[in-house]
């Protein structure tokens, strides 16, 4: 909008000419003194264009502008809110890891299905589900007991098997900053180093129920309803232990040593301490 020369009327100047303009800066011509003026701030209040045709069409244009500030204002406003809101997340997680007490049962085993084991290692999460009943209904399941020290077990059973058949498919820690308790969308994503998917022939040797059991039907080998559940943190440290010994790769077994050492050390494990594997199949 070109507005040099343009004839303006200002409240304490009187009348004058446009004679400099810029995107953020005109200059106008009084009959005693040149002034600069803050554009098109000035046209809001103190100065008016003798041209009405122009006068509508910076009146459009301050509204725009106007609109545009109220826009980067509220975008700001809601910037600081979720910066608020990330730091008072950031307080709670730095509490809860605080005051962190070690549950027996911090672990987490998964019934996978095709689609799922799929998703699950090429995602490298699952889904702890949705709740099924009360004023939660349909939102995800806060997985409240995993914390940096659990980690998740994925398992299948093939159709036409048994449940006594139902195989460990690979472990993940959760991911290095996961809390369960301020979960929110349901998904536990795992640690970025020490995860481990099984070959088939490795799976094939390793039967979840040598390490689960219900203590109170210690000789059932039922899974029931359910997706998933917790288990004790002693049988995942049995279960890392064996993978370890069953990889024959350098780099792998490497891998799962540490991912070992690094479980015990979080759930306060000794490994010269700790039981033989004595889950429902091993007592039948």
């Amino acid at each position: 909008m070109n507005l040099i020369n343009k004839k303006v009327t200002h409240k304490r100047f009187g009348m004058g000419s446009i004679v400099e303009q810029n995107d953020s800066s005109i200059e106008i011509h009084f009959e005693s003194e040149n002034k600069k003026f803050v554009f098109p701030d000035v046209f809001e209040k103190h100065l008016k264009l003798h041209d009405k045709s122009i006068a509508n069409s910076l009146e459009k244009m301050i509204q725009e502008k106007e609109m545009e500030r109220k826009e980067e204002e509220l975008k700001k406003e809601e910037e600081k809110k979720l910066q608020r809101k990330k730091y008072e997340l950031r307080l709670e997680y730095e509490k809860l890891v605080k005051n962190h007490k070690l549950h027996p049962e911090s672990q987490m085993v998964f019934w996978c299905d095709t689609e799922e084991q799929s998703r699950s290692f090429s995602e490298w999460k699952v889904f702890s589900g949705v709740i099924k009943s009360g004023i939660n209904k349909g939102k995800p399941n806060k997985p409240i007991r995993l914390h940096q020290n659990s980690a998740v077990v994925l398992t299948a059973v093939e159709p036409g098997m048994q449940e006594k058949d139902r195989r460990i498919l690979g472990v993940y820690m959760v991911n290095e900053e996961f809390i369960g308790k301020v979960c929110e969308d349901g998904y536990i994503p795992a640690h970025s180093k020490y995860r481990i998917k099984l070959t088939e022939q490795e799976s094939n040797q390793m039967l979840f129920w040598n390490y689960y059991v219900n203590e109170k039907f210690p000789h059932k080998v039922t899974w029931n309803t359910g997706k998933h559940r917790y288990f004790d943190n002693s049988w995942m440290a049995q279960i890392l232990r064996d993978i370890v010994s069953l990889k024959s790769d350098s780099k792998e077994r490497e891998l799962a040593q540490q991912f070992f050492g690094h479980f015990c050390k979080m759930n306060q494990i000794t490994d010269q301490e700790l039981a033989q594997p004595n889950g429902a199949l091993k007592r039948m």
